[in-house]
C-alpha cells in the first residue's frame, strides 16, 4: 500500500493531560481521509504535529518519505493547510491577500490565478475580501491552501459556519480536487454526513487514542459485527465512542 503520511505512536502530552496517545495513523496516497472525533479528541493536536506547529512529545512521522524532525521544512513545502476560519486582510482583494502567501512560500506569480479558479473565485479576485460572503471567505482560504498544487492538503472544518449551499459548494470542490491534480487530503469536520459524501478511509479519534482506521465498508463490517447500527457514519460512530467512554468509566471504578 502507497502511504503518503504515517504516524508511528505519535503521542502529545502537556504536563499531566495526555492530548494524544499513540496514534498510528495510514493516509494513502490520492485518497480524501475523513479525520473525525469528539470536541477534545486530539484531532487538531495531531494536524498541528504533522504541520510542526506543536512537536510531539514521543512517536514519530514522515511524510512523503520525508521524516519529522530533520526533514521538518521539506515536509511544509509539501503542504498547503486551512484550519477553522482563515483570516485576511479585509481592506485587501482576494489576489492580493493570496499574493501575501504566494511571496512568503516564494512561488511564481501564475500560482495565485491558478488557484483562484481552482476554487472559482477567478471572477471575484479583484473583489475586496470584507465584500466576500463566509461562503466566499472559506474558499478564499481554500485557495490559499492550493496555492502552487501542493501534493498534501490539511483541512480543519473547512465549512466551519456555511450554510447549507455553502456546504454543498465547498464539499464538491474537495471532492473533485484528488482526481483534479493528484493531491492527497486529510479533512476534519464535526458534520459526519458530509464526511460519508467525501472520504475513502476514515479515522476515529477518542480521548486522544486511535479507535479505528479503515475504509468506510471497513467501518460497516465491523460495526455489523459488533451489532452496532451500519446505517450511516454518524450511528457507528457515535456508537464506537460511547462503547469506548463505557469501557473508560468501567475500568475508572476498578
Amino acid at each position: 500500500m502507497d502511504y503518503i503520511i504515517t504516524t508511528e505512536q505519535l503521542t502529545k502530552k502537556y504536563k499531566n493531560f495526555t492530548s494524544v496517545n499513540n496514534v498510528s495513523l495510514h493516509i494513502r496516497r490520492g485518497s480524501i481521509y475523513g479525520f473525525l472525533g469528539p470536541n477534545g479528541a486530539g484531532k487538531s493536536t495531531t494536524m498541528k504535529m504533522l504541520l510542526g506547529l506543536t512537536a510531539p512529545t514521543k512517536g514519530t512521522f514522515s511524510i512523503d518519505g520525508r521524516h519529522f524532525p530533520e526533514d521538518r521544512l521539506a515536509i511544509l513545502k509539501e503542504i498547503g493547510s486551512f484550519i477553522e476560519s482563515p483570516s485576511f486582510y479585509a481592506n485587501l482583494t482576494g489576489r492580493e491577500n493570496l499574493d501575501i502567501i504566494r511571496r512568503i512560500l516564494g512561488l511564481p506569480k501564475d500560482t495565485v490565478d491558478d488557484a483562484l479558479e481552482l476554487v472559482g473565485l477567478e471572477e471575484f479576485g479583484n473583489r475586496l475580501a470584507k465584500k466576500y460572503s463566509l461562503g466566499m471567505k472559506q474558499r478564499l482560504g481554500l485557495a490559499g491552501a492550493l496555492l502552487g498544487r501542493p501534493p498534501i492538503l490539511i483541512l480543519d472544518e473547512p465549512t466551519n459556519g456555511l450554510d447549507p449551499s455553502g456546504i454543498h459548494e465547498i464539499r464538491n470542490l474537495i471532492k473533485s480536487l484528488p482526481s483534479l491534480y493528484n493531491c492527497t487530503i486529510m479533512i476534519s469536520s464535526h458534520m459526519l454526513s458530509e464526511i460519508e459524501l467525501m472520504a475513502d478511509d476514515i479515522g476515529i479519534l477518542n480521548h486522544g487514542r486511535l479507535l479505528f482506521e479503515g475504509s468506510l465498508d471497513d467501518l460497516r463490517q465491523n460495526a455489523l459485527q459488533t451489532g452496532f447500527a451500519a446505517d450511516n457514519l454518524e450511528d457507528m460512530f457515535l456508537s464506537m465512542v460511547e462503547k469506548d467512554n463505557a469501557t473508560r468509566k468501567q475500568r475508572a471504578k476498578l
